[in-house]
């Protein structure tokens, strides 16, 4: 079986990149004071179908930062004792379902809190992410754009939520900020492998719940149009 090499993926990353930036629809919830007043003029049904839009492309561009680095940094190996030596992800002590017949049962409030815990727990672990890269030696730029593409598109999608949850539950979420419990902790200046390894745990865990977020939201779609046959 042919596979691409390093050069061919970042090649192929970078003609691709322009294009995933242009076909991107905003959620143009801010005016230019940084009030969410354009979102609630937006009908529930389309900004339903623009946040998920928001998930998908956050998911489909973690899955190629992911990608990206284990091409560059991580050796086979190396990704194997990732998987054995247990590296927890930063979501786990969070009440998120996780087994199909979980998710099938939940209300559609809690897939909606599930999916902003999920996004606001991982703000800040984005940021942390992007100021790690630029210490990379031969970090290539593909990588560190997508990384911050990604966290940028992650706020936004906080706002979306926020104001889906206002639109369809008809309550405010400013007391809750799941961010800020302290799932996050880091050395100011860890070893390099095992920063490297931090890293790529980083990006494959924002992989797993990427995912998860596209799931819950498109389950919380389907709920709207076809109750009793949503898979």
């Amino acid at each position: 079986m042919h596979t691409m090499t390093v050069m061919q993926r970042s090649v192929w990353a970078l003609l691709l990149w322009p294009y995933l930036l242009t076909v991107s629809i905003p959620l143009d919830c801010k005016e230019e004071q940084g009030s969410l007043s354009r979102c609630p003029s937006i009908s529930q049904e389309k900004l339903l179908d623009r946040v998920i839009h928001h998930a998908e492309l956050i998911y489909r561009v973690s899955e190629e930062s992911c990608s990206l680095f284990e091409d560059m940094f991580i050796p086979f190996p190396l990704r194997l004792q990732s998987n054995q030596a247990g590296y927890a992800c930063i979501t786990k002590a969070l009440p998120i379902p996780s087994s199909k017949s979980e998710i099938q049962q939940i209300s559609d409030k809690w897939l909606l809190h599930s999916v902003l815990m999920l996004v606001q727990s991982w703000i800040e672990p984005l940021v942390y992410l992007q100021t790690t890269l630029d210490r990379y030696d031969h970090a290539p730029d593909v990588l560190l754009n997508k990384t911050k593409w990604v966290s940028e598109k992650l706020v936004s999608l906080e706002q979306g939520v926020v104001v889906l949850i206002k639109k369809m539950l008809d309550e405010g979420t400013s007391a809750t900020t799941y961010g800020e419990q302290g799932l996050f902790q880091y050395d100011v200046l860890p070893e390099m492998l095992e920063s490297v390894m931090r890293d790529y745990t980083l990006l494959s865990c924002f992989k797993k719940d990427a995912h998860k977020m596209e799931t819950f939201l498109k389950l919380l779609k389907c709920r709207q149009t076809d109750k009793y046959n949503c898979a």
